[in-house]
């Protein structure tokens, strides 16, 4: 069993790790093709896109998980499924339909509504679909989900090389990209679940749907929260600088997100043996720490590498045309500790099961962002928007901190027993 549980670890890191490297080669030459301008507008939507997909979030894998591996019978995970599936499906549809609309009524720039048009389809597909991943995760395997994100990533560095190789500047036609190595990863899933599951109707349960959407509620808004802090800082820039310093802004910020993810690889492979194995409290609040200490260093020096190379960074990846954001992100990377600290502090709310707990943070962290990029914004630009990244990742930490003492009280005890 811990084989097993090790191999499918590895599996999802590596997956990881390669996400990373393709992640970074190709925006790089998406980035190099398109120019400041229009790597900014490709940003602005995939951050509208990426706030609007939450809302297919729900009925997480924290509710649906746990009951596949409670019933192994085929015919009734295949029925839990297809309410999974049926149930993000409407969402996606509504989150996508009004996603559009939205944009479509208020946004002037035409390239923009078309990228989120395009970089949008994959709502419908990713989430619903994701519920074959989930089932894998119960399984215990998820190889084949790795493969299958390794084809489509290395669909989407081909296709993109190609484009960049043909001189090809328009932002909709690298989007197009992304949005066919979305549907092609979730066609490959839904084959391999037809293959090694039941197949027949299913009868909807009304009382199954209201159940999952009442125990996955709480998940949700906290994704939600989460999903809005990361992006609201463009959101907000975008009415107050010029497109090319928003393209700058999202290429430091592109660099340092895909640095961050370090830390969702170190927490995610440190979780399942050195706290979610173990039977204590006591244990797992000593292994938090532990972990907590070893990430901020980890994080703190990787941070102060990124802040000195800086210039050199930013003329490898992206060439001569993003200068000014070597300085952005040589501050913002300072806040790297901060993150990798959150990472680990996040491990105790997740053995505990407080989701309330990751609503509360998320809700701190989204309002204090806001408030201080509507102070900081308009007096000074991009430079605004890295003090309030660094303000809500330290109000995070707080939290995190303020979570771990809480942890000593007797519910939370009774919750992890």
């Amino acid at each position: 069993m811990r084989m097993q549980i090790a191999l499918n670890v590895f599996w999802l890191v590596a997956e990881r790790g390669l996400q990373l490297l393709f992640g970074i080669v190709s925006v790089a030459m998406m980035a190099r093709a398109v120019g400041p301008e229009g790597f900014a507008e490709f940003q602005y939507a995939q951050s509208l896109v990426l706030i609007a997909s939450s809302i297919a979030l729900i009925c997480g894998n924290e509710v649906v998980v746990p009951r596949l591996v409670a019933d192994q019978a085929l015919a009734a995970q295949h029925k839990l499924l297809a309410h999974v599936y049926g149930l993000r499906e409407i969402a996606a549809v509504v989150g996508y339909v009004l996603l559009v609309a939205v944009v479509a009524l208020t946004e002037e720039d035409r390239t923009i509504v078309l990228v989120v048009i395009i970089v949008g389809m994959p709502m419908l597909v990713r989430e619903p679909f994701g519920a074959v991943r989930t089932w894998l995760q119960a399984r215990t395997d998820s190889r084949p989900g790795v493969v299958y994100g390794m084809v489509g990533l290395a669909f989407r560095v081909i296709a993109i090389s190609a484009l960049y190789m043909a001189a090809i500047d328009s932002a909709p036609t690298f989007a197009w990209v992304f949005a066919v190595e979305s549907m092609l990863v979730a066609a490959l899933l839904v084959r391999y679940y037809r293959q090694h599951s039941p197949r027949g109707a299913v009868r909807f349960d009304w009382p199954l749907a209201r159940k999952l959407l009442r125990d996955g509620t709480v998940f949700w808004v906290g994704i939600v929260l989460m999903l809005c802090a990361k992006r609201v800082d463009q959101l907000l820039l975008k009415p107050h600088i010029s497109l090319f310093e928003l393209g700058g802004y999202s290429a430091s910020m592109q660099i340092l997100d895909n640095f961050m993810m370090l830390s969702a690889i170190l927490a995610s492979s440190l979780a399942p043996l050195t706290i979610y194995a173990q039977p204590t409290l006591a244990r797992v609040r000593r292994n938090v720490l532990r972990a907590t200490v070893g990430m901020v260093v980890l994080g703190a020096a990787g941070g102060a590498v990124i802040a000195f190379c800086s210039p050199w960074i930013i003329e490898l990846i992206y060439g001569d045309h993003y200068e000014a954001a070597a300085g952005l992100l040589r501050l913002s990377s300072m806040a790297s500790g901060l993150v990798f600290a959150d990472a680990a502090l996040s491990l105790l709310v997740i053995y505990l099961r407080k989701p309330n707990w990751l609503v509360e943070k998320w809700l701190l962290v989204l309002s204090t962002m806001i408030a201080v990029d509507l102070v900081t914004i308009p007096a000074h630009g991009a430079l605004g928007a890295v003090y309030g990244y660094i303000a809500g990742n330290a109000v995070a930490v707080v939290v995190g901190i303020g979570f771990f003492i809480r942890s000593r009280e007797p519910v939370a005890v009774e919750q992890a027993a």
